[in-house]
Formats: C-alpha cells, structure tokens, sequence
C-alpha cells in the first residue's frame, strides 16, 4: 500500500471537487476544458522547472511512495500534481466568487501587490545562493507585475483571501508530501538550497510556489472561460440540460 501513498494524495485532493463540480448551484463541469487549458499551459514552465531542480538535486523523489512509473525524472504522480492540485484551488475559487460578494477585497490589491514585490526582492538579494528560494522569489515578483500593472488583474485580493482559506488543506497535503507522518518524505529537499524555515515539515518557499502557480492558472481560466468557443460549448451545454 505504501506504493499508493502519493497518488492517494492527489486522489482525495481532488475527488471531493470534482463530484461537487456537476452540483446543479455550482456547474463547474461546464468549465473543465477552460480550466484544463489554463492548468496544461501553466504546467509546462512549473514541470520544467521541477525537472531542473530534480537534475540539479535542488529536490529529489522517494519512489517508494509512488507507483515507479517516473517520466524525466519526475514520478507520474508529480505529473498528475499539476492538474489535481490546481483543480481544487481554482473550483474552491470558483465556488467562493459564485456564491460570496468578495468584490470590496479589490481594494488591497495594491497593498498586496507591493507589500509582496518587496518582501520576496529584499529575500532574493539576501540569499541570491539558494536556488530553490531566488527562483520563487523572482518568478513570484514577475507574475505580481504582470498580473496587477499589466493586464491589471482587479481580482488578485480575492484570489488571495481564497489561496489563505485553502491553506487549511495545502498543510496536510504538502505536510505528508514532506514527510508528516511518514518515516521518510516523499519530496526531500537540499538544506543548502532554500531557507530552512518550515511549516511543520513544510518549506516555507512551497506555500509562495503554491500561491503563484495558483495565480497563474486562475488567470488563464479566466480568459480561456470567456474565449467565443468556450462560450459557445457553454450555451449548447445548456441548451442540453434544459430539454
């Protein structure tokens, strides 16, 4: 059983948002290739990004909390990880925006934006030599600008009030995933390559990694969900259910 402990993971990530997708108040299903095309297309940097790290030994795998079956040096289960765990984050998203009057958290966006560029730039010049940390740093600070100065994203409080709610389930499943609970983690990571501050077991650079990817992919699905195609298998969806 020990071979099915990551895929486990993922699979009571992910199984609860996904039977509550078809909920007739919720309709995420409706979505799923919008969201599908924004996580694939965010993934691709992210995995080559963790195929880097993983040659490098930044971080390595404990196959034996996985299936065996590993695809350039990544488990499948690591794979799987990039369109699981962005699922639940952007439904949980989804379902807060549809049902909650979250609008008025605009107003920290740029409290947010700015208080974030500065924390994770004064980090990066501080420890430049630690590559796991400089990396999310600088890819944090990128997706910030871009996001709030460029295509001025007017939703980046609320996305973070619901990144801090999903917390509550980013610890014990990135908790077990470093170790908690196990007599060895599934990820391990070089100590000369981040920080050293953790969560319980958890890097403290995961939960900014997290909050990025998060963004990112929450972006996309908002333009792949209002793209004339999407629309359009949305209104011929309804037209079905409606009969």
């Amino acid at each position: 059983m020990t071979a099915y402990t990551y895929s486990s993971i993922l699979f009571l990530t992910v199984i609860i948002c996904f039977i509550a997708s078809y909920d007739r108040r919720i309709r995420f299903n409706r979505y799923f290739g919008a969201f599908i095309k924004a996580a694939i297309l965010v993934a691709i940097p992210f995995i080559l990004w963790d195929i880097w790290f993983t040659a490098k030994g930044v971080w390595w795998f404990n196959t034996d909390y996985t299936l065996g079956l590993v695809i350039a040096g990544l488990p499948l289960e690591e794979w799987l990880f990039f369109i699981f765990i962005p699922f639940s984050c952007v439904f949980t998203y989804f379902c807060f925006e549809k049902f909650f009057k979250l609008g008025w958290l605009s107003v920290f966006n740029n409290l947010i934006v700015f208080v974030s560029v500065i924390v994770c730039s004064v980090i990066a010049l501080l420890h430049y030599d630690k590559i796991y940390t400089l990396v999310t740093a600088v890819a944090t600070i990128i997706t910030l600008i871009y996001l709030h100065f460029i295509v001025r994203a007017d939703w980046i409080g609320k996305a973070s009030l619901v990144f801090t709610i999903l917390m509550l389930g980013f610890f014990p499943v990135n908790g077990v995933l470093t170790g908690t609970g196990l007599e060895t983690p599934i990820v391990n990571y070089n100590p000369g390559d981040f920080l050293g501050i953790r969560i319980l077991t958890i890097p403290i650079e995961d939960a900014v990694y997290g909050y990025t990817q998060f963004l990112l992919v929450l972006y996309f699905f908002k333009i792949f969900q209002h793209t004339p195609d999407e629309s359009k298998k949305l209104r011929k969806r309804q037209r079905i259910e409606s009969i």
